[in-house]
């Protein structure tokens, strides 16, 4: 039996070990769409890495030996599939690239595999066995070196600093979660409505919120998220023709220690307000920045309400609503401290202005984009486009 031989019996039997951890017992037949589908999604939220559904269900096929072409699934496939049957720690693509590229998951099984099969197959002779040992000797030899290379390329190189951007041109779920993407609370209404507009990230201003509240429990609705695996960053979205004129119908970045709202959170926002403790103000829309210390630990506070636009200015000067046709966040990050700045949008490469620096200990391990209206049914769920995110890793203390 040769090499490929040999690795497409173990992907076999890798596989419907896969099969057996999701289902809870063995899988002889091709999956269909929704198995693939449910498979799909448990390996991604165990082990934060994506083997699209498509793939799992053509796997299926092959294995089950009911048809289908040979399937050849890459290193990172099987090492996927390694990882989520012997429990390996969660990661993401940049992550796995960053620090086990080599795919060692895959490798460990693999050994194990063809070591017990050789182990109990008498007739393979010593003959085989030196042959296999010189193979993984040689396999060893090439592991060592590559992770040699590794560290000299960590320690004497500096360390390449994490870059992560995206577009969103193309918001289909398979492709965000490739991207290390995560969606949260997903609804039913609007989140098929994610790319009704062409070339961006469409969310709605649904009913919820993550402020601490007595009654109701905290949510946001399609939040999109994403893990930040560094301390000093720099963070920056863009939102196209995004014009709340409702309270409280907001949108832009949502800075987490935790998916679930129990922990310290900062939110920063292109919002508007017309309400003050019971007393109408002329409607404003403004940049709002609000730290949380959870759903257990006290009251918010607000950090920053920079108006942007009032109503009542803008009914005599229209053209001033180019200013919200382009607009911009940054949150730059160093240590504890915090910088919120703003671009308007009256043109496409208008600069940041500053507009609150703050610190506040809190250790961001998610950025999550949102769009929201607090807890009221009154005003409407209108769009926010997000054209652009961006994440750029930082070295702590500027060195």
């Amino acid at each position: 039996m040769n090499n490929n031989e040999i690795d497409i019996k173990v992907f076999a039997g890798l596989f419907r070990e896969v099969c057996s951890k999701c289902f809870g017992h063995p899988v002889e037949e091709p999956l269909t769409e929704t198995e693939s589908r449910l498979l799909y999604t448990k390996v991604f939220e165990e082990t934060g890495l994506v083997v699209g559904w498509k793939s799992i269900k053509n796997y299926s096929v092959f294995v089950s030996g009911k048809g289908g072409r040979e399937e050849n699934p890459s290193a990172a496939t099987l090492d996927t599939f390694a990882r989520y049957v012997l429990g390996a720690p969660y990661t993401t693509e940049v992550e796995r690239k960053k620090s086990e590229g080599h795919y060692p998951w895959w490798y460990k099984y693999r050994e194990g595999r063809v070591g017990a099969s050789t182990a109990s197959t008498a007739s393979a002779g010593s003959k085989g066995v030196k042959r296999w040992r010189r193979r993984w000797m040689l396999g060893g030899i090439f592991l060592g070196n590559a992770l040699l290379i590794l560290a000299v390329a960590f320690f004497f190189g500096g360390g390449e600093k994490e870059v992560f951007t995206d577009h969103f041109h193309s918001v289909e779920e398979d492709s965000l979660a490739a991207r290390g993407w995560m969606v949260s609370s997903r609804d039913s209404m609007y989140w098929p409505k994610r790319g009704s507009v062409p070339g961006g990230l469409t969310l709605f201003t649904l009913e919820g919120d993550n402020w601490p509240d007595p009654v109701k429990a905290p949510v946001i609705r399609n939040l999109m998220m994403r893990k930040v695996s560094c301390n000093c960053w720099s963070m920056e979205v863009h939102l196209e023709n995004f014009f709340p004129r409702e309270n409280w119908q907001q949108a832009g970045i949502l800075l987490m220690e935790d998916t679930g709202f129990a922990s310290k959170s900062l939110r920063v926002s292109i919002a508007y307000n017309d309400f003050a403790g019971g007393f109408q103000l002329p409607g404003t829309v403004l940049i709002q920045a609000i730290t949380s210390p959870g759903v257990a630990g006290g009251k918010p506070e607000e950090i920053a309400h920079f108006p942007l636009l009032n109503m009542d200015t803008l009914a005599r000067h229209p053209l001033l609503r180019k200013g919200l046709e382009h607009s911009a966040l940054r949150i730059e990050k160093e240590g504890n401290q915090f910088r919120v700045l703003y671009a308007d949008g009256a043109m496409e490469n208008s600069s940041f202005k500053e507009v609150v620096t703050h610190r506040f200990p809190m250790q961001v391990r998610y950025a999550g984009l949102f769009a929201l209206r607090g807890f009221v049914d009154s005003a409407a769920a209108i769009p926010a486009s997000f054209s652009f995110f961006s994440l750029r890793c930082e070295t702590c203390g500027g060195h």
